[in-house]
């Protein structure tokens, strides 16, 4: 990763750590792995935040089921999970492949510049 590259995926982290949709997990390892950048670590960080990354990344048609499940209905509220699938069956007609919620966005940026 070139010195462009790396300021880009440590901006695009730090926005990530502070959206309300981004899981605990993936913060915790967002800031483990801003912590490892110029260091003897940081390689071994990388591939660490790269995988959680792509685990945490939400293929669209999970959303969907999710949301539309019992479960989703009792995690988002019914009027909320509603729209969620509203919405996630909109953009997937359009080529959606993932969740566009702040984090899933960011996600998808950083592993965009990460493999590419």
């Amino acid at each position: 990763m070139n010195a462009k590259q790396l300021d880009e995926v440590v901006h695009k982290t730090q926005e990530l750590i502070k959206t309300p949709t981004c899981c605990q997990e993936l913060k915790e390892m967002a800031e483990k792995w801003l912590k490892s950048v110029g260091s003897e670590n940081e390689a071994l960080m990388t591939q660490q935040y790269m995988a959680e990354l792509k685990e945490d990344l939400m293929p669209i048609d999970n959303l969907i089921a999710f949301a539309s499940s019992k479960d989703g209905q009792i995690y988002f509220g019914e009027s909320k999970a509603k729209e969620i699938v509203r919405h996630s069956q909109e953009i997937q007609a359009q080529g959606a492949q993932y969740c566009d919620c702040p984090a899933c966005a960011i996600v998808e940026d950083i592993l965009k510049t990460l493999e590419g």
